[in-house]
């Protein structure tokens, strides 16, 4: 007996996911075109999941859709990347600093080993996995903080600036994890916040020059 087709809502939960992760992971380039048909066909799903998560993706600013109904990954202005990068730096120093009275060593352990497996990505010249360890160093950070609303506003930014984090990965040339993440751990075990607040703020804003460098 063959098993029931997955529903409608489960097709496109599970294609909104899959698409989401892969605009956050910088496996789309900026200004790439997608249709309906062609994601439909390359996840095996029909046009309804299709248009349902690229309506989604395009509320969270993860797609852009055009006057012409034309849907691509954003391209972003110097001006927009210089806003969501204004925002990472309002709202992860504060998840940092509401994170740190829950930070225990275990934490900082596992923290720690995260930020070599960073190292092994840039080793690895793996761009993808350099930007998937990353996001999850900081987020394991901030889960911490126990606030879902913030973070939730914050993984809408990470989304944003997913393709264009990957040109910022292809500019620079990483050949070391990032320094700061060092400085974090120091914080985080000194249990000082001020300098945990200045660590997080540097290490998410100090790639701006790059981003909108000519």
């Amino acid at each position: 007996m063959s098993l029931p087709r997955p529903s409608e809502p489960a097709s496109h939960e599970r294609l909104y996911r899959n698409l989401r992760s892969r605009i956050m992971l910088g496996q789309l380039p900026p200004g790439q075109p997608l249709t309906l048909r062609g994601i439909a066909a390359e996840h095996h799903v029909s046009m309804t999941p299709a248009r349902e998560a690229v309506r989604r993706l395009v509320a969270e600013g993860a797609l852009s859709l055009s006057a012409s109904g034309r849907v691509t990954t954003p391209e972003l202005t110097d001006e927009r990347i210089e806003e969501l990068s204004a925002l990472r730096a309002l709202i992860e120093p504060e998840l940092a600093a509401r994170a740190l009275p829950r930070a225990h060593f275990a934490l900082i352990d596992r923290l720690a080993v995260m930020n070599g497996q960073i190292a092994d990505a840039v080793e690895r010249h793996d761009a993808v996995g350099y930007i998937r360890c990353n996001l999850d160093f900081h987020r394991t950070l901030y889960l911490r903080a126990q606030a879902p609303a913030m973070l939730a506003i914050l993984e809408t930014v990470w989304l944003q600036l997913g393709p264009t984090m990957r040109v910022l990965y292809g500019r620079v040339r990483r050949n070391e994890p990032p320094r700061h993440h060092r400085m974090i751990l120091a914080a985080l075990r000194a249990g000082d916040e001020p300098a945990l607040r200045l660590a997080v703020r540097t290490d998410v804003t100090h790639g701006l020059r790059h981003l909108t460098a000519g």
